[in-house]
């Protein structure tokens, strides 16, 4: 792990003030977070056994931290021991071993009752901590039986924190007193996402941004009152082969709300967004918050051709004339939305899916596709597809190959065409992948185009209402 994330990870863990009661959580967007409690500790002079039972069921163990903030107490764990066995019959059976509970059971007399309660003492549950079971024995009217006499029914057990995963602790102090420590762990069973809903007028380019987190909660534990910080951005992070993943207010052409329910910034080399106030996120529970609210974003409908799309090259095919030949007939429907400041955007966005929606004549929001970007710094260019277009279609064509093995040169043309059936102009970029060689020169073109790399090249053209164009090019390939 190189030095950036290791001090990501130990400030994640020990930047805590212990002025603060509630616990904390920085949730991570690959499926793991980091937490942080307070443990009151009455400790005594020399060694003190502690149970801590507010940890998660999917804690790495060995990512645990207990220390004293104020650095007033010097005190080590000796030994850790962490439980967490699944809550199960045998389970509860091995809690009141020694003891008398009651079992359901049928009656076979004349009763008009279809079941009775026997009481029966648990010598032995049958319960083996790890898994694997053994045969319980039930002492029923001072006789022993190694079956249950019946459908066991358990006492309150008062108090639920023997069923919650739990860390044993052997803590060796220096002196006797209290001492609110701090805990801080890595767990799995948490994770966040961003989605962002884009609306469309009729007509236009104009789009409207509203997004929201989705915070997912499924580690065995509820945080009450917790104070939540989501991170964005790639951390290495190793994981165990038996495992398998923002919040701002934007500016915009609307009045800012009253209060910025999250606030955004850089921390290390990722992006830390936290909400302002504590929030409960329950065991099971998907929690979701509105972080964006942007109005008048610039996001242009681009259509796309690329007729070679679908086949690769592959090496020895470069002097096949029928490889390529045909291309697909699909034109691409695009946006680009830059985020900048000047677009009402300009904050560093999280990966997450984008959905797009256009108004109907009757005002009516229809879903128009949708697609996912991956995080996205400032003044970069958002590139996404919604799917393809109906009306518009695209051929291409080889029309002319022919290759000279001896003097190590071929050549190859191409048609290409393009159809709008529509009552307006398009404009389709077409792109061209040049894949038969590296040395290459167009000899021949019907329209300009413009070199995107070094095996590509683009055509950007307009076709008018109820209109083909036609785009043809020559390159000569060389070796």
């Amino acid at each position: 792990m190189n030095r950036s994330i290791s001090v990501t990870l130990s400030l994640c863990l020990l930047g805590v003030s212990s002025l603060h009661a509630a616990p904390s959580l920085t949730i991570y967007n690959q499926n793991f977070a980091v937490v942080r409690d307070q443990v009151p500790l009455d400790l005594k002079a020399g060694l003190n056994e502690i149970r801590y039972s507010e940890a998660t069921a999917h804690v790495e163990t060995d990512s645990v931290i207990l220390r004293d903030p104020a650095q007033k107490f010097d005190f080590q764990i000796q030994e850790q021991n962490y439980r967490n066995d699944p809550v199960n019959q045998e389970l509860l059976l091995s809690l009141f071993e020694g003891k008398t509970i009651d079992f359901q059971t049928d009656r076979n007399d004349d009763s008009n009752k279809a079941w009775t309660l026997v009481p029966g003492r648990i010598i032995r549950s049958g319960f083996v901590p790890g898994g694997g079971s053994e045969q319980p024995i039930i002492e029923v009217n001072n006789k022993l039986q190694f079956t249950l006499p019946g459908l066991p029914l358990f006492p309150s057990l008062g108090d639920d924190t023997i069923l919650k995963p739990a860390f044993n602790w052997r803590i060796q102090s220096s002196r006797a007193g209290h001492v609110d420590a701090e805990i801080g762990y890595i767990t799995g069973g948490f994770s966040w996402e961003a989605a962002y809903n884009l609306v469309a007028p009729e007509k236009g380019d104009m789009v409207d941004c509203s997004g929201w987190i989705t915070m997912n909660n499924h580690s065995g534990t509820t945080f009450r009152d917790a104070r939540i910080k989501l991170m964005a951005g790639d951390v290495n992070k190793i994981q165990p082969a038996q495992r398998r993943e923002v919040m701002f207010a934007m500016k915009a052409n609307a009045p800012e709300p009253m209060d910025r329910s999250v606030t955004e910034k850089s921390f290390d080399e990722f992006h830390l967004y936290s909400l302002a106030q504590p929030t409960t996120l329950r065991d099971h529970e998907t929690k979701q918050v509105e972080f964006v609210h942007a109005t008048g974003i610039h996001a242009p409908v681009i259509y796309v051709y690329n007729g070679a799309s679908g086949f690769g090259f592959y090496g020895g095919r470069y002097e096949d004339p029928s490889f390529g030949r045909e291309g697909n007939h699909k034109i691409l429907v695009t946006r680009e939305i830059v985020n900048s400041e000047s677009n009402h955007l300009g904050m560093a966005l999280p990966k997450g899916k984008l959905r797009f929606y256009r108004r109907n004549d009757d005002g009516q929001l229809e879903f128009t596709g949708e697609d996912q970007i991956d995080h996205t710094p400032r003044n970069e260019t958002i590139h996404v597809t919604t799917g393809t277009a109906f009306d518009l279609t695209g051929e291409r064509h080889q029309t002319d190959f022919h290759v000279e093995t001896g003097s190590k040169w071929m050549e190859e043309t191409f048609k290409i065409q393009l159809r709008n059936p529509k009552k307006e102009d398009v404009t389709i970029r077409v792109v061209e992948p040049l894949y038969r060689w590296n040395n290459w020169q167009i000899t021949q073109k019907s329209d300009e185009f413009k070199k995107k790399d070094s095996q590509t090249i683009e055509f950007l053209v307009t076709v008018k209402p109820d209109q083909e164009k036609v785009i043809t090019y020559k390159v000569h390939y060389s070796w």
